[in-house]
């Protein structure tokens, strides 16, 4: 099922450059994954932080631009637990909290996969606003 948040990430370039794949869209839930390159890669080895956020912060807005209207961020904040290193297949996986008015709360766990299973490497809560109706 296509809803607004395919659409929003199909013409999102600045995460589609960076190989972040949606994997699932679907009421308040969203799915996406990347994989860390030599590029995404920092002065101590490990994933550079700013790459991790921002498949979080993709994951959010797929998440929050399912309902329809056109929905931005207001605020967002993450925490690192481990860190992401090269060749890792990172899961960023959003879910809707509440909604309230034209605001929303999304909470994203950004895991990896393991022989042992998914270890988490971030969380991230995201606060969103609706700016306007739904998109065509």
């Amino acid at each position: 099922m296509t809803n607004a948040a395919h659409t929003m990430f199909a013409a999102d370039e600045a995460s589609r450059a960076l190989g972040i794949e949606l994997v699932e869209a679907s009421e308040g839930r969203a799915v996406a994954t990347m994989t860390i390159t030599r590029e995404m890669v920092n002065g101590h080895d490990i994933a550079h932080g700013g790459y991790v956020f921002l498949l979080a912060d993709t994951a959010f807005a797929c998440a929050c631009n399912t309902h329809g209207p056109v929905t931005v961020a207001a605020g967002a904040e993450i925490s690192f637990v481990a860190a992401g290193r090269l060749g890792d297949h990172l899961v960023a996986t959003a879910t809707e909290r509440t909604r309230y008015g034209r605001n929303g709360i999304y909470d994203v766990t950004v895991h990896r996969e393991t022989p042992a299973g998914p270890e988490v490497v971030a969380e991230f809560r995201g606060r969103s606003r609706a700016i306007s109706a739904k998109r065509d």
